[in-house]
């Protein structure tokens, strides 16, 4: 299928999509083609993981880590099929490949029906630091995790069908704010200190450290009016995180109907990407972020 439809970016990039997408079908899904990874490629995966393996504990939400035995052995690329046998049952959701990037409404309608899209190409070897859009690493390991958790996982199927909702409002740029600040840059106040959910933090080395110890950025409570005022950089460190306390909090804010919020939004000023709001609450850095 060829497409010239712009794709949604959510921060990742601006440029036009690398992968197949003469593979796709009509809702942008396709097969995942495991067959086709090369050793190198297998051998890449498995040192991304393991790279980020020795610094996920002590720093990744506990929901997270209990979550990564089911990706598989990490011995080279899985069979999308085989985390599908255990994530299927455990909370209804399934993965399904997509050549990277896709159109807004293609991928409201894959969440909203508890299908997440997972890029199926893999970053190369120059990039194996740092990859502009998001590869099958970014989406499988940073996003998959979570999915059996049930209340995340229900909030990412809110999430998909407020967006539904969103493209007859022009509210668009709201709604990618909340996926920005929650799904890939997220984090959480826990008993043991703050802990990352996002994906764009999970699948960084330099931002897991950034977020939680660093004095640099602001760590602002998630309030829903508050976060969708606020502007994001695609091309640094986030310079605010949003704090939740629970993933119930997380889904309790996607319950209400946003309409009455995008409204007020119209009239309020966007605020910049390091605004600290006189009398919000903010949180310290973690002391250490080391393993408990």
């Amino acid at each position: 299928m060829q497409t010239t439809a712009k794709p949604v970016t959510y921060g990742a990039s601006d440029r036009p999509p690398r992968g197949d997408y003469s593979r796709a079908r009509e809702d942008y899904t396709c097969d995942q083609g495991w067959d086709a990874y090369t050793a190198d490629e297998h051998g890449r995966y498995a040192r991304l993981v393991a790279r980020q393996l020795k610094h996920v504990e002590g720093r990744a939400c506990d929901e997270f880590i209990a979550a990564l035995s089911h990706l598989g052995d990490a011995q080279g690329i899985p069979r999308f099929e085989n985390i599908n046998q255990l994530l299927k049952p455990a909370t209804g959701w399934e993965i399904v490949a997509v050549p990277g990037l896709i159109p807004e409404r293609e991928f409201f309608t894959l969440l909203a029906n508890r299908r997440f899209p997972v890029t199926y190409w893999l970053r190369t070897e120059a990039e194996f630091d740092y990859i502009v859009e998001p590869d099958l690493f970014h989406d499988l390991f940073g996003h998959v995790p979570l999915l059996f958790d049930p209340v995340f996982a229900d909030y990412i199927q809110a999430f998909g069908a407020g967006g539904l909702k969103a493209e007859g409002l022009h509210a668009l740029e709201y709604l990618s704010r909340i996926y920005w600040y929650t799904v890939e840059f997220g984090i959480m106040q826990t008993p043991k200190g703050l802990r990352a959910y996002g994906a764009g933090i999970l699948s960084s080395v330099g931002e897991l450290e950034h977020c939680l110890t660093s004095p640099q950025p602001n760590r602002v409570a998630f309030d829903a009016l508050r976060l969708m005022r606020t502007r994001y950089k695609i091309d640094t460190y986030q310079e605010t995180y949003f704090v939740i306390e629970s993933f119930d909090e997380l889904f309790d804010a996607t319950a209400p109907d946003f309409a009455p919020l995008y409204q007020a939004l119209r009239d309020l000023p966007e605020l910049p990407a390091n605004a600290v709001e006189p009398g919000e609450r903010t949180y310290a850095p973690n002391p250490l972020a080391q393993p408990a």
